[in-house]
């Protein structure tokens, strides 16, 4: 949901500022514009030079305004390429023995991993994310523990079995994981 939101939230800037930026430009080619748009014809300029040496006598008021501005754009780059980088490993080379090998979704190991992880005693929830590449992936594990559940016996399970068992089964060397574990959160208990 929060990266539907993101996409369309990016796609409505884009759009905005794609209409806003192809407007100018086309009052500049010499189109006519409308009576209330802010920028009245290709002689006209955006800002006037009242506007523009108002701040004149401030040094400090250019520089602050360049390097504000220069903030906004890798900041915005930065959003723009964390968007569309692609942190899931999308799938997963299994080795079948006859030198072709299979392509496994990532999504069908990641959740025949957080099923199997969330069966185990005492876990609540589990999500799991395959990163890496296909050849030599890496999981990252998070489980949500009961409260009664040892965590060290948590961990164990999950690396003797549901761990090894996904290993095994895309015929892999080995499996890198990296696994958080949190509390489930829960009323506290009276004790009288």
């Amino acid at each position: 949901m929060l990266r539907t939101v993101n996409r369309v939230l990016l796609g409505l800037v884009g759009l905005v500022l794609v209409v806003l930026g192809g407007a100018v430009l086309a009052v500049g080619l010499g189109l006519e514009p409308p009576s209330w748009w802010l920028h009245q014809g290709p002689d006209d300029v955006l800002l006037s030079a009242a506007e523009r040496s108002r701040w004149r006598d401030e040094g400090w008021w250019w520089p602050v305004v360049i390097a504000a501005l220069a903030v906004a754009v890798l900041l915005a780059l930065w959003w723009l390429t964390a968007v569309l980088r692609r942190r899931r490993l999308g799938e997963v080379l299994v080795d079948t023995g006859d030198g072709e090998g299979a392509l496994l979704r990532g999504r069908a190991m990641e959740g025949a991993l957080a099923a199997e992880a969330a069966d185990l005693d005492g876990v609540g929830r589990a999500q799991v994310h395959l990163t890496g590449r296909r050849a030599t992936p890496a999981a990252r594990v998070r489980l949500h523990l009961e409260p009664h559940v040892d965590p060290a016996a948590a961990l164990q399970h999950l690396t003797t079995r549901a761990i090894a068992h996904a290993r095994d089964s895309a015929g892999l060397a080995k499996l890198p994981t990296e696994v958080r574990l949190r509390g489930v959160r829960h009323r506290p208990e009276r004790v009288s």
